[in-house]
């Protein structure tokens, strides 16, 4: 084992721990009580950037009934034609090609649980319509947008917490990310700690890692108020930039750049 390959799995893990944050123990009313002194929230929004797993949270959030109405968000972005190769793996013999990321989760929660969503966000392509289209969608149907629990990759939670904050900021926003991963030495090769239904190629996640960092960095390249203002400002801890850093000078072709194609379209 070499000290490079053990500092490259430590710093991957600082950005995976940074990114997917989990402000609950658990997906329970108790949970939530011990938490937050209340055992509803008003919204449960699973947003279609996640893998698979994102749909097994959302099922248990339904089951444990963590919310009075349930959203799924998603139509096509840069991470569809991943979900929907998964999905065609779990979901043998269905036609999945004009199917937006939550019509694919939706189909996934009846087939796998006999659960479903109350409402479907069909038309998003990234993390900035994601959120203002959900808000949209819950003003047109009255339902209530104080108290939100979000899920999303763990790659991406982060920033969604941001765009939310920006978007709505007196909404309570419970973060729980679809899955927490972190990555060890074995065998001289860096492998993922737990099995998580869908997870990415080990080069993508780490492509979707690096590419927060920059998006997340309050300047003017970043989307924050210094750059493209598409988020509240986020302070990136020194800890996560030294990691990020690490990465990018022994892998600079990493960082994910954006991909134009999914851009919100302005009027």
């Amino acid at each position: 084992m070499t000290n490079q390959m053990l500092t490259k799995a430590q710093s991957i893990n600082v950005l995976s721990d940074y990114l997917g944050i989990h402000d609950l123990p658990s997906l329970t009313q108790a949970s939530l009580q011990a938490q937050y002194r209340f055992k509803q929230a008003d919204l449960c929004i699973l947003y279609g950037g996640s893998i698979i797993a994102g749909g097994d949270v959302l099922a248990e959030a339904i089951k444990n009934q963590l919310a009075k109405y349930f959203i799924i968000s998603g139509g096509n972005g840069h991470t569809t034609h991943f979900l929907r190769s998964e999905m065609a793996r779990v979901l043998p013999g269905t036609n999945l090609d004009n199917l937006s990321e939550a019509e694919m989760f939706q189909l996934y929660m009846q087939r796998k649980y006999q659960l479903q969503a109350d409402f479907l966000e069909t038309d998003s392509t990234n993390c900035g319509n994601n959120v203002t289209n959900v808000l949209a969608l819950a003003k047109a149907h009255h339902l209530p947008t104080d108290k939100l629990i979000v899920i999303q990759d763990a790659t991406m939670q982060r920033r969604m917490q941001a765009v939310l904050l920006k978007e709505s900021p007196q909404s309570q926003i419970i973060n729980y990310a679809s899955y927490q991963n972190h990555v060890k030495v074995q065998h001289d090769q860096l492998v993922f700690t737990n099995h998580t239904a869908g997870m990415w190629t080990f080069t993508h996640f780490l492509q979707l890692l690096m590419g927060e960092i920059p998006r997340l960095t309050d300047d003017h390249n970043g989307y924050g108020p210094r750059g493209k203002n598409y988020l509240a400002h986020v302070e990136v801890p020194r800890t996560v930039q030294n990691a990020f850093n690490y990465l990018k000078n022994i892998n600079p072709a990493a960082v994910r750049e954006a991909n134009p194609a999914f851009a919100t379209k302005k009027n």
